[in-house]
Parts: C-alpha cells; sequence; structure tokens
C-alpha cells in the first residue's frame, strides 16, 4: 500500500514538472512585453530584477522557484 502511495507521488511530482518548465517561458514574454509597453512604473527595476532571478532559476532547472519570482514580478506590473 504504502508503495503505491509513493509511486503514485513520484509520478504526480514528475508530471508537474514539465507544467512549471513551460510555464516560465511565457511569463518571461508577458513581464518583457509589459516592460515595453511602459508598465511597472517607479518598480521597474525591482521588475527586471525579479525576471532576471526567475530566468536564472528556470536555467537552473528549478521551476517551482521560478514560477514563484516570476509570479511576483508580474504582480508588481498588475498581471
Amino acid at each position: 500500500m504504502i508503495k503505491r502511495i509513493l509511486t503514485a507521488a513520484a509520478v504526480l511530482t514528475l508530471m508537474a514538472t514539465p507544467a512549471f518548465a513551460s510555464q516560465c517561458p511565457k511569463d518571461m514574454k508577458s513581464i518583457d512585453a509589459a516592460l515595453a509597453a511602459g508598465k511597472g512604473g517607479d518598480m521597474k527595476d525591482k521588475v527586471k530584477a525579479l525576471r532576471a532571478e526567475g530566468e536564472a532559476l528556470h536555467k537552473a532547472g528549478k521551476h517551482k522557484e521560478s514560477v514563484e519570482k516570476l509570479a511576483q514580478a508580474l504582480k508588481l506590473i498588475g498581471k
């Protein structure tokens, strides 16, 4: 019983990772488009820093953390 639960949890975890991985580039494009449109105001530097952090985490394979950083940046620009 325990073995089945652990196997199911492992499978679900592996299935979730690609979902996070594909979300990162979408979020980065949204941030880039918003910044190009002049959004961000006085938080522009903070948004850029969070976006850069998110991209670095994405490249390092840390997709959950990347999505979290990019979500913070999107929140600052009102998305």
